[in-house]
């Protein structure tokens, strides 16, 4: 009973503080991990703990999954070489480097232990990045890159993450065996990954019914993961390569009525997974601290600060060595559109340097190593370390740094929701030419009048929308003054309920959004 009540107050508090955030403008992350360093120092804080072998299932697949789902392909291709640079190069330069500060303040840790730290905290997290990043728009090639960097680099970082594991159980750890079975498991994880996501379709379309579909999407999420580890693949990539071939597949078979509450459901799912891990882990850090006497402690937490310093210049370093070896390859010109197009580049080259946040893959990583892994404290100490110092540090000096450069966006998501649309609306219109009826006349002229807005400009919150809200607003509040009145039931009501939600849907298109 105290779990389950502890679980009621961690959730209502994460409401109250996501509500906190929005009003102060603080970056909703950098308040988890504000709340989740706080839990550390409450006295006789519940202690709740979860099988290490379930943290990286529980809490990764589901979001890498979400993650994957959203990202485009077109724009992952387009973006490929900076993607490529920070999810291979990056990487692995910083899990190295982190590993050699690690080895040089604690000599006995070996190297496989090392090299597993700095895996840990090597892959910046899209969430906390994505979470600041929208409230200023940047250029949406930023966005992708980030994006797909997080979406990427997880499966890196966590495939060396679980060799360096596997080498600290059997004593040693070889490069030259590494690097083949790195391979192996990233061919057959993609491969697993694309039959998979192709049968879950054929399997998701048997269930019509919303509680079920959902019930189905998340075993299947799960069931993907465990059967990727029971083959020893790489679960992380078998889930992106699947939610990436769903999102290609399943829209075309899926309804709206389907698509609506399993979106929103896995949107709260998300929250509830970010909160549980910040709090998890900062519970986790009370009796790890307990453990330490004073000078340990205070060794501890200066190699600590020591990965925390070295993951963010690393990352600094690389951007800018990244931008130099591209300017020499390229060559400058002395045009001036390409000198503008240089200066915004090299802000943008900036902006994804300083974007850095550490998030939940690093929490749940570290939680998820064995109890009995070689320093194992130290380990955990350093990722909510790392994680909390980059979200404080870089994360709310973010914002400020993107309105010192002034980046603007150019719109291009905008542009081409605009494009689809008139298209569509178009398609549709064409589609009723042939029909006479009442009803496809004024269905026609529905399409037309959402097809003229689109034209005028590629802003839908128009006149047009608004006084479809209001009229929304008067009917709802018809249909609770009969309800009240007693002149309809409850059935009658949740069923009018739905059909004005529908109508609502209509009446404010999604805008688009870097």
């Amino acid at each position: 009973m105290v779990l389950f009540e502890s679980i009621l107050v961690i959730m209502f508090g994460a409401v109250i503080l996501a509500a906190g955030s929005r009003r102060t403008g603080i970056p909703y992350p950098v308040v988890l991990a504000i709340c989740g360093t706080a839990l550390a120092f409450i006295p006789n804080a519940p202690r709740i703990t979860l099988d290490p072998e379930l943290v990286l299932a529980l809490f990764v697949a589901p979001i890498l999954l979400d993650a994957a789902f959203d990202s485009s392909p077109r724009d992952l291709r387009r973006n490929w070489l900076p993607i490529s640079s920070l999810v291979f190069v990056a990487v692995g330069v910083t899990t190295a480097v982190v590993a050699v500060v690690t080895r040089w303040f604690v000599p006995d840790m070996t190297w496989a232990a090392a090299i597993a730290l700095g895996a840990i905290v090597a892959p910046p997290d899209a969430v906390a990045a994505t979470a600041i990043l929208r409230r200023v728009r940047p250029p949406h090639r930023i966005v992708v890159i980030l994006e797909g960097e997080s979406l990427l680099n997880d499966a890196t970082a966590l495939l060396i993450y679980r060799l360096a594991v596997g080498s600290v159980a059997a004593g040693s750890f070889s490069l030259a065996n590494a690097l083949p079975a790195f391979a192996l498991v990233t061919v057959g994880s993609i491969a697993l990954g694309t039959v998979l996501g192709l049968a879950a379709v054929r399997l998701l379309v048997l269930f019509r019914d919303p509680a079920s579909a959902i019930i189905v999407q998340f075993v299947t999420t799960f069931g993907v993961w465990i059967l990727a580890e029971r083959l020893h693949l790489s679960g992380i990539i078998t889930v992106v390569v699947y939610g990436i071939v769903l999102a290609r597949t399943a829209p075309a078979v899926t309804s709206a009525r389907l698509r609506i509450p399993s979106y929103a459901v896995w949107e709260t799912t998300v929250f509830v997974l970010q909160v549980l891990a910040f709090v998890l882990v900062g519970l986790q850090l009370r009796p790890i601290l307990e453990g330490f006497d004073a000078a340990q402690r205070v060794g501890y937490a200066w190699i600590a600060l020591a990965v925390l310093a070295t993951v963010i210049l690393v990352r600094l370093t690389w951007v800018a060595t990244y931008r130099g070896i591209a300017l020499l390859v390229s060559g400058r010109s002395s045009d001036a559109r390409e000198r503008a197009t240089f200066l915004q580049n090299a802000k943008g080259s900036v902006v994804v340097a300083w974007c850095g946040m550490r998030g939940i893959v690093t929490l749940a990583a570290a939680f998820a190593l064995p109890a009995d892994f070689p320093y194992r404290d130290l380990i955990l100490l350093c990722a909510f370390t790392v994680v909390v110092g980059t979200l404080l540090i870089q994360g709310l000096t973010l914002t400020p740094l993107l309105r010192y450069l002034a980046i603007s966006d150019d719109h291009p998501v905008d542009r081409e929701f605009a494009l689809a649309r008139k298209a569509a609306l178009q398609a549709a219109i064409e589609s009723l030419e042939g029909a006479r009826k009442a009803a496809a006349a004024a269905v026609r002229q529905e399409y037309r009048d959402m097809l003229e807005q689109t034209g005028r400009a590629a802003q839908l919150d128009t006149d047009h929308n608004a006084l479809r809200r209001t009229a929304l607003e008067v009917a709802r509040k018809t249909a609770f003054d009969l309800r009240k009145r007693g002149t309809i039931g409850d059935d009658a009501f949740h069923r009018l309920e739905e059909e004005l939600d529908w109508l609502e849907l209509g009446a404010a298109p999604r805008e688009g959004s870097a």
